[in-house]
């Protein structure tokens, strides 16, 4: 497509890049509520396993974009509420998932919030940064050594 005819249907860069990460975003939900539609697996590690493998995903078509979108390019205000709503619609979803399992040493929001946070940066970190795309990420690796961090973190073995 040519510059020109792009402009067309975008009044300029900013709204090009904020259609890209409003599509980034979408791409996010719908696959991770594909992944829900069956519901939720009975073992904790099962579901934790279940949202980094969604948020790996997600992230792992084009990291070089990610990285330029949510690191580089200018978020508009409204674009940041959306990602805050979405992100405290998240964390209250952690903690409901977190309540049903009795093994988890102290289910609470900073808890949730913790999970969620882990998730988000280590994922973005580990699988878009430019380290990251020159050595080639093992994605399942990081997708367990994110899942047993957070499994022992939420359920610590007595001693």
């Amino acid at each position: 497509m040519s510059i020109g005819s792009l402009y067309q249907y975008f009044p300029n860069k900013d709204a090009v890049l904020r259609a890209l990460m409003d599509a980034h975003v979408d791409a996010g939900v719908r696959l991770l509520t594909e992944r829900l539609s069956d519901g939720l697996p009975e073992r904790l590690e099962d579901t934790l396993r279940l949202f980094v493998r969604a948020a790996i995903d997600n992230h792992r078509d084009d990291p070089r974009l990610h990285r330029v979108l949510f690191e580089e390019a200018p978020r508009a205000p409204a674009f940041l509420a959306r990602l805050r709503g979405m992100e405290q619609f998240t964390v209250e979803a952690v903690g409901r998932v977190l309540e049903r399992h009795p093994e988890v040493r102290a289910s609470s929001r900073l808890n949730a919030q913790v999970v969620v946070a882990t998730v988000d940066s280590l994922v973005h970190r580990l699988v878009t940064s430019e380290a990251a795309a020159a050595e080639g990420p093992d994605f399942q690796q990081v997708e367990d050594e994110i899942v047993t961090l957070l499994s022992g973190y939420l359920s610590p073995q007595v001693q």
